[in-house]
């Protein structure tokens, strides 16, 4: 199976009362960038989004996106792993250059890799996620501004068009299980995904 990173459907696009704004929520394996004022808005456990941001072209992208395997599982390599965050990296800041941001002018914002799934809390699966966000932007010289990551709680990232601007709501209790079976899901449909045709940065 292929692994598959989306683009956030326009069926992703809702009016967002509390803001008094137009949103559009990304779910696990999509990514939005936008120069208009949407607010971008995503739900992590486990994942990580990653917020960037051109200020002095108004560029703005997240992603939210798993490393799909973890440490226990010997006969796949680490770095067969990351592959899948580098692909969502790339696809976002792709998508933002075509937008007409310059990457060097990109600054980052990196949230979520909280311990939430039950069964891998052991694995440091959000630890991972953590550690290869921040290696994988050093390497690309975008320097990371903010971050709100790891803990045992899941969080709600807002982020706003005004100087790009993250706000997060820290769910300290979960009343149902849509945010830990979703990237369940997600992460059982990336255990057997490849990735066929890489992206480059250009």
């Amino acid at each position: 199976m292929q692994v598959n990173f989306d683009a956030s459907p326009e069926a992703n696009l809702y009016f967002d009362r509390y803001f008094n704004c137009n949103a559009v929520k990304i779910l696990p394996g999509e990514f939005y960038a936008t120069s208009n004022d949407h607010l971008i808005v995503t739900v992590l456990g486990s994942c990580i989004a990653t917020c960037l941001f051109d200020p002095a072209n108004n560029v703005r992208g997240m992603n939210h996106f798993l490393l799909p395997r973890d440490d226990t599982e010997k006969s796949i390599l680490i770095s067969e792993s990351a592959r899948y965050g580098t692909y969502a990296m790339e696809l976002l800041i792709n998508e933002m250059l075509k937008l007409g941001a310059k990457k060097n002018q990109i600054v980052a914002k990196v949230f979520g890799g909280g311990n939430v799934m039950k069964g891998l809390i052991h694995n440091n699966i959000g630890q991972r996620n953590v550690d290869f966000a921040f290696e994988y932007l050093k390497k690309e010289s975008i320097p990371v501004v903010a971050s709100d990551v790891l803990s045992d709680y899941p969080r709600k990232v807002y982020f706003f068009e005004e100087d790009g601007l993250v706000r997060i709501k820290k769910i300290k209790a979960l009343h149902n299980t849509t945010i830990l079976d979703r990237e369940s899901e997600y992460r059982v449909r990336l255990k057997n995904a490849t990735i066929d045709n890489p992206v480059d940065l250009f």
